[in-house]
This record gives structure tokens, C-alpha cells and sequence, in this order.
């Protein structure tokens, strides 16, 4: 029996290492496969959504997953290649809330700002540029930098730090983000075209609505408030504030406030030389800040609110700035952008126009009153009052032809009825011809006005009647004389008097002013208190006029005040 050779193992042993080879390969390919396959899960994922910031966050959580990254984020690159919003992910609420400010842009991260292009790291500490975490933040390791660009322009940059397990972040975890920050500008893109898309369509709504209700009547004060509010929805701000020049032009005073503290800010004054708004005033054009907390401006735009970003746009063109539309978000919010500056400002404009076209109707419309005044005062000057006097002159030359006493006093009665309702027209003929706008600031309207405020204190309206041109005639001295006798005596009823009725007249004639107040109450008693009387008679004298106070018919008293007018 022939020996029987051993079999070799060589050959057992190369195909086990081919198999494993193979092995590894195939799995290597499984793993692509399914790491592409999850790209494209993601590509998809991140573009099925179009408000802005959730298709930041997706980007973000969908990075960290493909490559097994702990931390993430993106920061969005703003005015002066600073980081003006920070968007992280995998950090708890109490993580966030113990660091002590988001990046501002500054060392490693300012580095991908001034040079886009992706960057990998073994340990964040040890490159260079880095200039360490604020206070509160954890520690960091491992680092995968990739920008993030839309039509060319960098949009932000995406950041991953500390891979799971420990190890570095690869080529391939590299290519990943890439292809991913890729998707993600063009799913970047869509949401700002969207996002710009429906803030026009808003604006537009707007606008056509506070175009409408000025038109249709409404008052400066509703349309502001109405503007200031559809301003804080389209530029998702936290309050919005409209001011107006104050007395002297120096300050701007807060007239609406609309949003978040809108109480806080009612009534607050702020210098035009020194203010956010004060500035758009002055310029005529939009100024916004990233922080207005850290700028050079110290007067916030909104009381105790902490204002970060803020703009202002003026109401109207350079040179006729009708006021300034302000508006401010948190601290730590995203900034203004250009495009909501430049939709501000021409909703701002339209709105100051037509402004401009209520006020022009309504100043149509003042004119138009004016115009029917003063054909009133005239049809009762030149037609009624003539007329009346006609029907007196009748009557008085007829008082001769009658025998009857009893008719006679009739007719002289007639006659002193017709007499005093022509004085009445006369004084409503110098009212008409008062402006209405000017009526509460004339003498006649400061009477009126004294005389409707006692009717709460007496508990019943003292008559009046008011003759001749008193807002004409009468200069500014004897008037505010006339205006604190009358306010005195009005006093002295309500205090002393216990009357039931009072009338007061007032009227300039002859070259005389002469105040007539009577009552019917208990009179002055002998020994009283005289003081105030005193100073009424010394203002008569002070004028070279005087004063006489002497019991009335029916009882009660009668102060008659009189001064010349010179």
C-alpha cells in the first residue's frame, strides 16, 4: 500500500485570508451603501421643509447622524463676517443655559469664516487659531468644519465636533458633509425665497390696509397704531414704537407701542442728537444695529425690554421726516437683514403718504367747514340780524299809536326780547367766525370751558351769555385778569353761596369789558371774610377799572367786574 502524502494547508489558509478580505470589502460597500442611502435620505429630508429656521435645525441633526457626531451646529455668517445667529444641536436646556454667551466669530470659527473651506481637526485646542469656549461651555475634541454656500455666497458654516467612540472625523465623514452642506444651500436657498416670497405678500397686505383706513376716515392715531403693528408682524420683531417730534423738535416722544413691555414705553422721550431713532430722524434714512445694547447709542428703544437688534426708518423722505417707525427684538435674536431694512422703509414711505393724503383731506374738509362758517356768520349779519332789526324799529314806532298800557309794556317787552336775541347773534356771529381748532384756546372757548367745569361742583349749569368781539378786542392781560375773576367767583358760589341758579355775562362794548356774575343764594353776610373779594377788585384796579358787589333783585348777589380796554 502506496503512503499517503499530507495535503498541503497553503492553500485553505489564502483562501480564508481572500474570504475575510472579501468579507471586509463587502461589508466596507454595505456600510456606503447605507451611508449614501442615508444622504439621500437626508438631502430629501432637509428640503421638505421651508421655514428657514427648521431647515437649519434638520441640517444640523441630520449631520451629527451621518457621521456620529456628539455636538453640531451652524452658525449663519451676517454684516462684518461675524456669526449673527448660532444654531446648535446636543446640548441639553441645562447645558445651554450655563454657557455664558453663543460665538461671536472670533478664532477657530472666525477662521472658517475668512477661509470657507472645509477643515478637520484631531483636537480643537491644539490648532492655532483657536481661542477657546466661553464660560460654561463643555469640553470639545475632535472638529469637522464645512461652509455652507448658496449661489456662491457663503450662508454660514456647519460645525461637528467630538465623533462618538473617540476617533477623528475621516475623509469620507468629510465627503458626507460636504454633499450634505450642499443639499442644504439649495434647501437654504428655497426657504429664504419663500421666506422673501410671503414677507412681500404681507407687506403688500399691509400696506393696502393702512392705505384703506386712512382713506376711509380713520383717525392719525388708529392708522399708527394699526402700522406699528402689521411693522412688528412682517419683521417678526418683539415691540414696535412710532414716535413724534416733541415741543421745540429735540426729542421724539413714544406715541404708539405695540408688542412685548408696550406699557413700559408709553410717554418715554428720547434726544434726537442721541438715539436710534434720532438718528433716522435726522439722516432721513434706516439705521440698524446687530446689538443695541453694544453699540454706541445708549437710548434703547423699548423701556426695560433688553433690546438686541434694532432699526429705525424714517416716516417720510429726508428733509420732511414726519416721525420714526422703531423696532427692536430680544437680545441674542437674529439680526435685521437688508431686505427686511429695505421693506420697512418703503412700507414706512407709503404709509407717510398717506398720511400725507388724509391730512391734505382732512385739511380739504377744514376748509370746507371754515368756508360754511363764515356764509353763516355772514346770511345772519347781512339777512337775519337786518331783518330783526326791522321788525324792532316797527314795533317801537308803534309803541306810540297804542293807548292801552297793558299793551304798550307788551310791545316795549317785544321789543327788549328782540333787542337781546340780535346781541345773541352777533355773539354767535364772532364765535363762526372763530377757527374750530382754535375755539378751545380763544377766550370764548376758555369761558365756556370754566364755566362747564363748575356745573360738577354746583349741581346745575350756570346760564351764559357772551357779547361782542371778546376774542378780537380783548388783549392777553385783561383776559387772564377776566379768567381769574371769573374763576374766583364761580369759587366763592360753590363754597358760600348754597344757590340754586347763577348766570354769567360777559361783554365788550364801548371800549369796556364788563363781567356780570349774579345767584340766588344766601348772600354776603356782614363781617365775612372779605379777602377774596379784595383781590378781585385789586385786578379791576390794576386795569383802571372796578369792581362793585351789591345784593340782587331776588335775593342772592350780583358782582359786576368792568375794565377799559385800551
Amino acid at each position: 500500500m502506496a503512503d499517503v502524502q499530507p495535503r498541503s494547508l497553503m492553500p485553505h489558509m489564502r483562501l480564508d485570508e481572500l474570504l475575510s478580505e472579501l468579507q471586509v470589502r463587502l461589508e466596507t460597500v454595505l456600510a456606503t451603501r447605507d451611508r449614501v442611502h442615508a444622504l439621500l435620505d437626508a438631502v430629501v429630508s432637509v428640503g421638505s421643509d421651508l421655514d428657514l429656521q427648521t431647515v437649519l435645525r434638520r441640517i444640523v441633526e441630520t449631520a451629527t447622524t451621518l457621521v456620529d457626531a456628539t455636538y453640531g451646529a451652524v452658525g449663519l455668517i451676517g454684516e462684518g463676517n461675524t456669526l449673527v445667529q448660532f444654531v446648535p444641536v446636543g446640548l441639553s436646556e441645562e447645558e445651554i443655559a450655563r454657557i455664558e454667551h453663543w460665538p461671536h466669530g472670533l478664532g477657530l470659527l472666525g477662521l472658517l469664516i475668512k477661509e470657507p473651506r472645509p477643515l478637520r481637526l484631531h483636537h480643537i485646542a491644539e490648532h492655532p487659531e483657536s481661542y477657546g469656549f466661553p464660560p460654561g461651555h463643555p469640553p470639545m475634541g475632535s472638529f469637522l468644519g464645512v461652509p455652507i454656500r448658496v449661489r456662491e455666497e457663503v450662508f454660514g458654516n456647519l460645525y461637528l465636533t467630538e465623533k462618538r467612540g473617540g476617533g477623528d472625523f475621516d475623509e469620507e465623514d468629510e465627503a458626507i458633509v460636504i454633499a450634505l452642506a450642499t443639499a442644504a444651500g439649495v434647501a437654504i436657498e428655497n426657504a429664504r425665497m419663500y421666506e422673501e416670497t410671503h414677507r412681500r405678500e404681507v407687506w403688500l397686505q399691509a400696506s393696502s390696509e393702512v392705505t384703506t383706513s386712512l382713506l376711509s376716515g380713520a383717525d392719525s392715531h388708529e392708522v399708527l397704531t394699526l402700522m406699528a403693528r402689521r411693522a412688528r408682524a412682517m419683521a417678526d420683531a418683539d415691540v414696535a414704537v412710532v414716535l413724534l417730534p416733541a415741543a421745540g423738535g429735540e426729542k421724539l416722544r413714544v406715541m404708539i407701542a405695540d408688542g412685548v413691555a408696550a406699557d413700559e414705553v408709553t410717554e418715554v422721550e428720547v434726544a434726537v442728537a442721541d438715539s436710534l431713532s434720532g438718528r433716522a430722524f435726522a439722516g432721513g434714512e434706516p439705521v440698524a444695529v446687530t446689538d443695541l445694547a453694544e453699540s454706541d447709542i445708549p437710548a434703547l428703544v423699548c423701556g426695560g425690554l433688553q433690546v438686541g437688534p434694532a432699526v429705525a426708518v424714517p416716516l417720510g423722505a429726508a428733509g420732511a421726516v414726519r416721525g420714526v417707525l422703531s423696532l427692536g427684538k430680544r437680545s441674542g435674536r437674529i439680526p435685521f437683514s437688508q431686505s427686511h431694512v429695505r421693506m420697512l422703509h418703503s412700507f414706512a414711505g407709503q404709509a407717510s403718504i398717506s398720511l400725507e393724503l388724509a391730512e391734505a383731506r382732512e385739511d380739504a374738509e377744514r376748509l370746507g367747514l371754515l368756508e360754511d362758517r363764515d356764509r353763516i356768520a355772514k346770511d345772519l349779519h347781512d339777512v337775519v340780524i337786518q331783518r330783526l332789526f326791522a321788525v324792532a324799529m316797527t314795533l317801537m314806532s308803534t309803541v306810540r299809536l297804542v293807548d292801552r298800557p297793558e299793551a304798550s309794556s307788551r310791545l316795549q317787552h317785544a321789543i327788549d326780547e328782540l333787542d337781546g336775541t340780535i346781541r345773541q347773534i352777533r355773539s354767535t356771529i364772532f364765535a363762526l367766525q372763530t377757527p374750530p381748532d382754535a375755539e378751545a384756546r380763544s377766550l370764548r372757548g376758555q369761558i365756556v370751558g370754566l364755566v362747564e367745569g363748575a356745573r360738577g361742583h354746583l349741581g346745575f349749569m350756570p346760564g351764559l351769555r357772551m357779547e361782542g368781539p371778546l376774542d378780537n378786542k380783548v388783549p392777553q392781560e385783561p383776559a387772564e385778569h377776566l379768567l381769574a375773576v371769573l374763576r374766583e367767583t364761580l369759587s366763592n358760589i360753590v363754597r358760600h353761596a348754597r344757590a340754586s341758579c347763577a348766570d354769567v355775562a360777559i361783554e365788550v362794548a364801548g371800549g369796556t369789558l364788563t363781567l356780570v356774575v349774579e345767584d340766588d343764594g344766601v348772600g354776603i353776610p356782614a363781617g365775612g371774610h372779605r379777602s377774596g373779594l379784595r383781590n378781585l377788585g385789586d385786578r379791576a384796579e390794576r386795569l383802571g377799572g372796578a369792581l362793585t358787589i351789591e345784593g340782587a333783585a331776588g335775593g342772592g348777589t350780583r358782582v359786576s367786574w368792568h375794565v377799559p380796554l385800551r
